[in-house]
């Protein structure tokens, strides 16, 4: 065999206990630079794999415990990632272009996804189960995601009506529309007051300048995800003439921790729907 060729072999090669050799699919010293990645690899039983996560990884938790942190969202430790000596490095978005290029010049592999709709995550789950020739067990989990999004959009179209939800990713300045979550909310039985600001990419594209803006449209039901730090419904009750918004006058603000929203991959599909769609039934259980 070529010696081009053999010490890749023997670098993915391993023994069973009874003797016979196997060879190992995909890459074998993954770094997840953000956590939507870590998370599908532990639901894909594929933990092993990761040798490094972002520190902002709150999902699952055993990750913080078992995994080193070597980067936030826009900076990393370089020096500490090639230290792993990783065979891919996973990454998310534009945001993290300038971290994928100093790990490509210092020739690691890097892939950065970018997904943006609940189509996008899927695609990002199915092409990291393939990458770690997990192909099987990633069908699985895409078809238990499929199905309970299908099971609350059923209990959705029950529904009165479908209330107005302003979604707020940030307080200062108000940003909103970011596009899975408009599309979750959908899915969820409600209609995302800003919709229109879900084409666009940037969270600076998606400021609302005019906070009065949020009286007009009138939403029935307030979520706060405010990106790591705590929603608070008072501050948003205080706003200057916010008292005439029906959620605020009704009492319907609620907090979906970013975590389980913020994040284009498992969680968001799960406990964040699930979230959202509990908040929409709380507003339908008084109106009946």
């Amino acid at each position: 065999m070529s010696r081009f060729i053999e010490p890749e072999i023997d670098a993915i090669r391993n023994t069973n206990t009874d003797g016979r050799l196997t060879v190992n699919q995909g890459p074998q010293r993954i770094v997840c630079l953000t956590e939507e990645t870590t998370e599908t690899l532990y639901l894909l039983g594929e933990q092993d794999r990761i040798v490094g996560i972002s520190g902002f990884t709150v999902r699952p938790p055993q990750a913080r415990k078992e995994k080193p942190k070597v980067s936030a969202f826009t900076s990393a430790k370089i020096d500490r990632i090639l230290a792993l000596e990783p065979d891919l490095v996973l990454g998310f978005s534009d945001l993290q272009a300038d971290i994928a290029a100093q790990l490509i010049r210092a020739g690691v592999q890097v892939h950065l996804f970018n997904q943006r709709t609940v189509a996008g995550i899927f695609n990002m789950i199915h092409v990291l189960g393939a990458m770690v020739g997990a192909v099987d067990k990633t069908q699985r989990l895409i078809a238990e995601l499929r199905a309970g999004l299908a099971a609350i959009e059923q209990s959705a179209a029950n529904l009165p009506r479908r209330p107005r939800v302003y979604f707020e990713e940030w307080n200062d300045p108000l940003i909103s529309g970011i596009r899975w979550v408009s599309e979750l909310i959908a899915i969820a039985g409600a209609e995302d007051c800003f919709d229109e600001l879900s084409v666009e990419h940037s969270a600076k594209h998606r400021i609302i300048a005019n906070p009065q803006e949020v009286i007009v449209r009138a939403p029935d039901i307030i979520i706060g995800s405010w990106c790591g730090k705590r929603f608070n419904p008072q501050q948003v009750r205080d706003r200057s003439g916010w008292n005439a918004i029906p959620a605020v006058h009704n009492g319907h603000l609620y907090e979906i921790k970013s975590c389980d929203i913020l994040q284009p991959g498992p969680a968001a599909l799960t406990d964040g729907v699930r979230q959202l769609h509990a908040c929409v039934q709380r507003w339908a259980e008084r109106q009946w």
